[in-house]
């Protein structure tokens, strides 16, 4: 299954403001990259950010939820940010599903 993660954190908690912040900003995607196996969590497909808006989304090929919850907490995300875990569909299976209800 797809997951996002849509963190958002604020202005004054950014890591371009908060040293803390940059300091746990800094190690998260290494953290990620070398914690990933420990959850049923097959990959990382996307990982982008939006400076000016403190939002950043993370896309996780994942088997659950709680996994990627535990993940976030464990690499120091929610420590940071909020954090909101999403289940996500491609658009080609999404429109696969729509058309066979049509037959």
């Amino acid at each position: 299954m797809l997951f996002g993660v849509f963190a958002q954190h604020s202005p004054e908690s950014c890591p371009l403001n908060n040293e803390k912040s940059k300091e746990i900003f800094i190690n998260i995607k290494g953290k990620l990259d070398l914690k990933i196996q420990n959850y049923n969590i097959n990959k990382i497909l996307g990982f982008y950010m939006s400076v000016l808006e403190h939002r950043w989304i993370i896309i996780f090929d994942a088997a659950h939820a709680h996994d990627i919850e535990q993940l976030c907490i464990d690499v120091g995300i929610s420590a940071i940010s909020t954090v909101k875990i999403v289940p996500m569909n491609h658009y080609v299976d999404t429109l696969k599903r729509m058309q066979s209800k049509e037959e």
